[in-house]
């Protein structure tokens, strides 16, 4: 009897859960089939971000929604323009090992910013992640924007001097960083194919 009830009771939550799976497998195919249409993918969440913006402009509210979503996106973009592996921070480790005596004049076993060994650009926050969180972000700040309980009133020139600052004074540090240590986060162009023998 005790074992009937116990079937019974997992029944329902073991539905739930094969439809939960179910339901996940099925967003992650969607998102496998758009992996390699980038520009389109970005084009949608330009219409997506066009309508937010049209959103709040029309009914002139809901300015700090727009405000974090502007922040969280230059988040996201910031993290898409640095490499994964600081410069800046490896060189510090370097000074920090050469100040504690570690390393004692013997040669690093790790390539060195003297040699002249290749290195990718290697992103801190790949493309494709930085879509996907562009994306879902502004899904989310449309959904906001439909509930009065997240319009704040607030005064809206302010907000947009402070932003404009901010993205300034953050993209010139990035900006002086990437001169500073010689590495450009773009790749535009064909790529170059080793070995390919005069083609």
């Amino acid at each position: 009897m005790m074992s009937d009830t116990d079937s019974g009771d997992a029944g329902p939550f073991q539905k739930a859960k094969d439809q939960y799976y179910n339901a996940q497998r099925q967003y992650q195919q969607i998102l496998d089939r758009w992996t390699p249409f980038t520009l389109n993918r970005w084009l949608v969440t330009l219409g997506l971000l066009v309508v937010f913006i049209l959103r709040i402009v029309l009914a002139q509210g809901w300015y700090i929604v727009c405000y974090g979503h502007a922040i969280y996106l230059l988040n996201l973009l910031l993290a898409f323009l640095q490499p994964r592996f600081d410069p800046s921070l490896q060189e510090d480790l370097l000074a920090d090992e050469i100040e504690g005596g570690e390393a004692g004049g013997e040669e690093s076993p790790l390539p060195s910013q003297r040699d002249d060994e290749f290195r990718p650009f290697v992103r801190r926050l790949p493309e494709w992640q930085f879509w996907l969180s562009a994306t879902r972000a502004t899904i989310i700040a449309i959904f906001l924007t439909t509930s009065e309980v997240f319009d704040v009133p607030v005064f809206w020139p302010i907000l947009v001097v402070y932003f404009l600052v901010l993205f300034a004074l953050t993209m010139r540090r990035q900006i002086q960083h990437m001169v500073k240590y010689k590495y450009v986060p773009f790749d535009f162009g064909r790529k170059a194919r080793y070995g390919a023998g005069g083609r």
